[in-house]
């Protein structure tokens, strides 16, 4: 679901898995046998198992830091990136899909990052059951699937009954960072955002978008498609 491994192009999602709510399509993907090494010998290490009750994020870190969610982190390489730049902070990341959790868990390694622990499950059954409320001080949603034709916007992660699900994990003061690199989508996310009393957009004048945070590295597919003219936008709200 994320631009991280280049993908906006998306498989149907078959009729079992569908949902109100959810935060993944199902893709078909190779696994290299380093990404599979990676899952069975990192996994017991960085990878966390669904469950349907609430995980001690303290616990499952060892430490006190700030807690961010990041949901859909494609490859893992921005992932990877943004816990080496703030490695003040921890970071569960989730996604479902494998051979991006497999290169996430081998770039863990290489890097020798602590920081991050691995989850590949629905990130809305995740926030619904095993994050309490409160628990978070940051949310980073990157480049979730645009759904750019119109009559499938109402499968955009970005919507009012998500946030609204998303919101009590944060503590006040917790932020929550989404971007994407189409504009349509930066207009509804906007106005979803928006409607929330209690969150405040950080942008100049409390409106509109922020420039790109230091923290979120550039990834390639994000260069490329400014060279050919394609703009990304930033949001960053605060809860009050």
């Amino acid at each position: 679901m994320n631009e991280n491994n280049n993908q906006h192009s998306v498989t149907e999602v078959p009729e079992e898995y569908k949902r109100s709510i959810r935060s993944f399509v199902l893709r078909q993907g190779h696994m290299t046998a380093a990404q599979q090494r990676a899952i069975d010998t990192l996994w017991p290490r960085f990878g966390v198992d669904y469950c349907d009750s609430l995980v001690d994020l303290q616990q499952c870190f060892g430490g006190g830091n700030d807690k961010v969610l990041e949901i859909g982190f494609g490859m893992g390489v921005a992932t990877v990136e943004i816990a080496k730049r703030l490695p003040d902070k921890d970071f569960l990341a989730i996604d479902v899909h494998g051979p991006g959790v497999g290169n996430i868990l081998k770039l863990i390694e290489e890097e020798n990052v602590q920081n991050i622990r691995v989850m590949r499950h629905d990130a809305v059954e995740v926030v619904e059951n095993m994050l309490a409320d409160g628990s978070l001080d940051g949310i980073h949603i990157f480049f979730p699937d645009p759904w750019h034709k119109k009559r499938h916007n109402k499968r955009r992660l970005i919507q009012t009954a998500f946030v609204a699900k998303l919101l009590p994990k944060l503590k006040s003061g917790g932020y929550i960072h989404l971007a994407t690199d189409w504009e349509e989508y930066a207009q509804q996310m906007l106005e979803v955002l928006s409607g929330f009393d209690n969150l405040q957009n950080t942008a100049a004048g409390g409106e509109g978008y922020v420039p790109t945070p230091d923290y979120r590295p550039e990834t390639k597919f994000e260069a490329r498609g400014k060279r050919l003219g394609h703009g990304v936008w930033d949001l960053v709200f605060r809860k009050r």
